[in-house]
């Protein structure tokens, strides 16, 4: 069947006007605004090499969150203690016997998102602080509360009396259990 050539002729300006399209969507540049800000020429000691370092710092730096922006889910102190625990044990298995014993010398308590520790001493204190963050990051990770915070209490008057005499000994048994100089004096016991 002949064609027309007005029929023929709209069909190709169809045609070529569509592969302009297609060649404007070929054609179009992806911007990298490193490289907008590299083309330019600059001297490098001018007002403008410096805005554009700035410039490509501040897109090239990561996009740090918020504080408002980080988690802070509500947790109990269960939840607290096993990741503590957790915490050590993995101390403990890394070689770093001490740093586990400190976590686990005794249970730390928490108020709202403040735990509190007790330590025996100055010197464990120190040797406390040097593990802290570490524990605080992966604490706020597990609990998925960036709000929690440590604080540490030297209790100096953790010390172990022991008794040597007889009368001594007596002594601290009778502080702890008050009925036993009711035994004692039921059955006529000395000392």
């Amino acid at each position: 069947m002949p064609r027309d050539k007005s029929q023929i002729n709209n069909n190709v300006e169809i045609s070529n006007s569509k592969t302009e399209e297609v060649n404007d969507l070929n054609t179009s540049k992806i911007v990298n605004p490193k490289s907008e800000i590299l083309n330019h020429k600059v001297s490098a000691l001018s007002m403008s090499s410096i805005r554009a370092k700035k410039e490509l710092e501040a897109q090239l730096k990561p996009q740090e969150k918020l504080h408002d922006e980080l988690p802070i889910e509500p947790f109990t102190e269960t939840q607290m203690l096993e990741q503590w625990i957790k915490y050590a044990n993995r101390l403990g298995d890394k070689g770093y016997k001490i740093l586990e014993s400190l976590l686990l010398l005794n249970d730390p308590k928490l108020d709202g998102t403040t735990i509190i520790h007790e330590l025996p001493n100055e010197s464990s204190k120190i040797d406390f602080e040097g593990e802290k963050h570490d524990l605080l990051g992966y604490l706020r990770g597990k609990l998925h509360n960036h709000n929690v915070t440590i604080d540490i209490i030297i209790n100096e008057k953790i010390e172990l009396k022991k008794a040597f005499t007889v009368q001594e000994k007596y002594e601290r048994l009778k502080g702890l259990n008050p009925a036993l100089e009711l035994l004692r004096k039921t059955f006529d016991l000395d000392l």
